[in-house]
């Protein structure tokens, strides 16, 4: 087999939900992805906004389900021993077009580059992931469609299953996708709760949390505040979490501004490792926004202000595919909240007065 060996890792992603600047709402997705000698696999591929197979979401039974087929334990869902890496993350159709790649297994050695046997056994075997395609039909086209830079990869047997095997055996990604919404703003908290559950997280809004039991608040993965809730309630409520054992995001709004609040709450219950993340800066200098990026990847930047007559204005001032690296972008009159958005990041900052 030409494929070199490559490390095979897993790690929790998200495919970034919100509400975005004309209305339009994007669905949150939690993942799991695959990380192909330290970095995740998604990032290689260019501006993609996609999910793996191994989504929080969907029910346990076809989680394993996709869980073995990538062990080889079920059947191919495609012609030609083709399997779904990634997915449309709104429908997981494969008319919306799909990364497909063949997996296949290796008999004999495992040996490492050294010629030693590993340490998972001569007769257990390697996976090797090549022929990677976007594929839209029953049939890949490699010619027209193929990812000619992109694998082979051959992963080391043990390594391979014993990744996979902890998502047999554990917790899908995702658990805590709830928010307590905090708030005075009877209004404003329903607008936010319902923006939340559209692009699916979990809300529900209350006075504090006095007397609500530690397993229901072992649910939730972020608070969210109103601006005018008082530092004593704040302190109750954190004290609440403390007793519960609960390691829970605290967020305070910015603004009266659901977008903008949306973004907050994603950006706190992102749990990915920061080190795997596309989108890595956003601050505000000067009369522009800097932003940085470590892929090639779609970014929206929009920003937000309250007018005196508590009217929200707003005005997305960049959407463009950018290469990695540093961008400067200038920021428009008054402006007073950025929020930057890639696939899979959510950043907010505030403009100083």
């Amino acid at each position: 087999m030409s494929a070199e060996y490559a490390t095979f890792g897993l790690a929790p992603a998200m495919r970034a939900g919100g509400v975005l600047a004309g209305g339009d709402c994007q669905v949150h997705r939690d993942f799991v992805d695959f990380i192909v000698n330290g970095r995740p696999l998604l990032f290689q591929l260019a501006d993609l906004d996609a999910v793996s197979p191994l989504a929080s979401d969907i029910p346990p039974a076809i989680f394993t389900t996709h869980v073995r087929r990538l062990l080889l334990e079920a059947e191919a869902p495609l012609r030609d021993g083709r399997y779904v890496i990634y997915g449309c993350p709104e429908c997981e159709g494969l008319e919306c077009g799909a990364v497909t790649a063949v997996i296949e297994r290796t008999r004999g050695s495992a040996a490492g580059d050294d010629g030693a046997a590993g340490d998972d056994g001569a007769d257990d075997g390697d996976y090797v992931w090549r022929d990677f395609a976007w594929q839209t039909s029953e049939q890949a086209d490699l010619e027209l469609n193929g990812y000619h830079g992109i694998g082979p990869f051959r992963f080391r047997g043990g390594e391979y299953r014993a990744e996979l095997g902890r998502l047999l055996n554990g917790v899908a990604p995702g658990a805590g996708r709830r928010v307590l919404l905090i708030g005075a703003r009877v209004a404003l908290n329903a607008k936010l709760a319902a923006a939340l559950r559209t692009i699916g997280i979990g809300a529900e809004i209350a006075a504090d949390a006095a007397g609500v039991p530690a397993e229901e608040l072992r649910t939730y993965g972020a608070v969210a505040f109103g601006r005018e809730v008082p530092a004593g309630t704040r302190d109750a409520v954190r004290a609440s979490f403390d007793a519960a054992g609960v390691d829970v995001a605290f967020v305070d709004g910015l603004a009266p501004v659901v977008p903008l609040l949306v973004a907050q709450i994603e950006y706190a219950l992102d749990r990915s490792p920061s080190a795997q993340r596309r989108l890595t800066r956003l601050e505000v200098a000067g009369d522009s926004v800097v932003t940085e990026i470590t892929s090639t990847c779609r970014v929206r930047l929009t920003v937000y202000r309250v007018d005196r007559l508590y009217r929200t204005r707003v005005h997305e001032v960049l959407d463009e595919v950018l290469e990695p690296g540093e961008h400067r972008v200038p920021l428009p009159d008054r402006a007073r909240y950025v929020v930057a958005r890639t696939p899979d990041s959510v950043l907010v900052a505030s403009v100083s007065s």
